[in-house]
């Protein structure tokens, strides 16, 4: 009995997937969203509905208030803990989702280097004096990888790649191990389509968001003090209707296209992070045998 991981970009089925996945292997689907950790962050995190998981249980998910700052080591630590219990249990765990370091922070030997905390307090001084964009900027020539793996407006993660570089004198990705056997035999099952086709499924699922209410969601949590959280009111989506609401506009068309240019943007980051790791056997989306040909090939 080996976990299944069904990772890629953002829109392109995986959700649905992975609750197939579970249902024909008697599993149970552990998150590994970065974002759905978030109580309350549903409709932008494209958080699967009681509905759409069918009975089957989800893990880490609605773990974290908006104000926590979500943590790849803490996530480590009990995604880890999930999938040896199921083990234990006689249940498949099947890891779900598009944050790349997180789903290598389980299957890897990833470690996490000290802090600095003079060395850091100096780099969130620079990123509040010339905003994120700058430093993710030089965290690109410093690290190509790391800048290619982070959001340029997570301003956490783009401080602490370097922090890293700056008190280990080794890039952030070097950090990150050579992919080997992966750890609880897992099998890493990819997820992809079209560029063009998943560029519009990209559009329509923003669309859909605004509709369901994400601009209410979000005045929700932010009662709640999504603003405090380091982490979450950086989320896709989120980012974008803060500030519209800052504008004092009632019109959120734009927050929504900004939304959708950025999420496009983001989807290209995780099709080249995902790419590298030639253990990925990797399924059209848009193949409607998708559940039937990754079942043979996990389970064959």
């Amino acid at each position: 009995m080996r976990p299944v991981a069904v990772v890629g970009p953002t829109a392109t089925g995986k959700t649905a997937l992975g609750v197939e996945l579970a249902l024909a292997l008697g599993g149970e689907v552990v998150n590994a969203d970065a974002m759905q950790l978030y109580r309350g962050m549903d409709i932008g995190t494209a958080k699967a509905t009681p509905e759409e998981r069918r009975g089957v249980p989800h893990h880490l998910l609605d773990v974290l208030d908006v104000t926590e700052t979500a943590s790849v080591a803490a996530y480590q630590r009990d995604a880890r803990t999930e999938i040896e219990r199921l083990l234990a249990a006689g249940r498949v765990p099947v890891l779900v989702g598009g944050s790349g370091l997180y789903v290598q922070a389980v299957v890897d030997d990833l470690r996490f280097p000290g802090t600095d905390p003079e060395v850091r307090a100096a780099l969130e001084e620079e990123a509040r004096r010339v905003g994120a964009q700058a430093l993710h900027d030089r965290l690109a020539v410093a690290d190509p990888d790391a800048a290619a793996a982070i959001l340029p407006t997570n301003v956490r993660r783009i401080v602490r790649a370097l922090e890293v570089i700056e008190i280990t004198g080794r890039p952030f990705s070097a950090n990150l191990p050579r992919p080997g056997e992966p750890r609880y035999g897992t099998v890493l099952v990819g997820v992809d389509r079209d560029v063009a086709e998943l560029d519009a499924r990209v559009d329509a699922r923003v669309e859909h968001m605004f509709a369901a209410g994400l601009v209410d969601e979000v005045r929700a949590l932010e009662a709640q003090g999504l603003r405090k959280g380091r982490t979450a009111s950086r989320a896709l989506g989120y980012q974008q209707v803060l500030e519209a609401l800052d504008a004092g506009t009632d019109d959120f068309t734009a927050a929504a296209a900004a939304t959708a240019q950025a999420t496009r943007r983001f989807v290209r980051r995780q099709r080249s992070w995902f790419r590298r790791d030639e253990r990925i056997r990797w399924f059209d989306g848009a193949d409607p045998g998708l559940a039937e040909h990754v079942l043979s090939f996990v389970a064959p």
